[in-house]
């Protein structure tokens, strides 16, 4: 059948224009297609059902897309390229079939797979799909499903921290020092800290070109990080919540923001370090 094709020269003309079509002109018909996407997601931020932290990892792939403007491939890797089309097609045809974040994470991963046919061989994929995971409205969805098993498992290693100076007893979430309940509630599940974390160890890789090995290899540390970040956060305010010095909530805010930083500066930290003995290999 191929044959037959390539020796018509209309198909032939019709292969050769679309391989040296303008990057710009994909991408952006690539862009209109996911209108389902959009839409939903645009929805979802402005109704208040969720957080609006994908528009942070969203402006960090238009980042990535400006600064390789000028190194961005002639002709696309073919692979990748028929990726982002079928999952620019299944978008539109299962919009009204499958729930709307599965739509929206073929129509995410597909636009990772239409930028990557486009950039240069050397940025990097896993941190380039991992932004477009991140792009989606996931915090309400997280905060349901995975807020409670983190909540306990914070106020266990809370307990046992505690337990040093104070009388420590836990209840599911919640958390009895010297007599007195304290529950570590939603904010305390450390959700948005693990998408800072995350979202600063992509942005980090990518921009200090770490390749799929090196940033994979370092993810783990990003867990850690979050999960002891999460738990000194919560020993903190309790042990003084526990003490009598009721803080305002500006003061938990305050506690918080100090503690997030720390957070991220280590996974930043982290996510660039190149071992001095080149051992790793880069």
């Amino acid at each position: 059948m191929l044959p037959r094709l390539l020796q018509i020269p209309q198909f032939v003309r019709f292969g050769i224009a679309i391989e040296t079509a303008a990057e710009w002109r994909w991408l952006s018909l690539l862009t209109v297609a996911l209108w389902p996407t959009w839409c939903w997601m645009g929805q979802r931020m402005v109704d208040g059902s969720d957080d609006p932290l994908g528009v942070l990892a969203l402006a960090a792939l238009g980042s990535l897309l400006w600064l390789h403007r000028t190194r961005l491939r002639a002709a696309p890797r073919l692979g990748l390229q028929v990726t982002a089309l079928a999952g620019a097609v299944l978008t539109t045809a299962l919009h009204a079939q499958l729930p709307d974040m599965v739509v929206a994470l073929v129509g995410l991963l597909s636009l990772a797979a239409g930028l990557l046919a486009f950039l240069p061989a050397q940025v990097a994929t896993a941190p380039v799909l991992g932004l477009s995971l991140l792009s989606l409205p996931l915090m309400a969805s997280l905060q349901f499903y995975a807020g409670f098993p983190l909540r306990v498992v914070t106020a266990e290693a809370s307990s046992w921290l505690l337990s040093v100076a104070h009388t420590v007893e836990r209840s599911g979430s919640s958390l009895v020092v010297d007599g007195q309940l304290i529950i570590v509630d939603a904010p305390c599940s450390g959700v948005q800290m693990a998408w800072l974390g995350y979202f600063t160890a992509c942005a980090v890789a990518l921009a200090v070109g770490r390749n799929n090995r090196s940033f994979l290899l370092r993810l783990p540390v990003v867990s850690v990080l979050v999960l002891l970040g999460n738990v000194a956060r919560n020993t903190v305010l309790v042990a003084l919540q526990a003490s009598g010095a009721h803080l305002p909530a500006s003061g938990h805010e305050a506690v918080g923001l100090v503690v997030l930083a720390l957070v991220c500066t280590g996974i930043a930290t982290a996510m660039a370090f190149k071992p001095s003995n080149r051992s790793e290999r880069e």
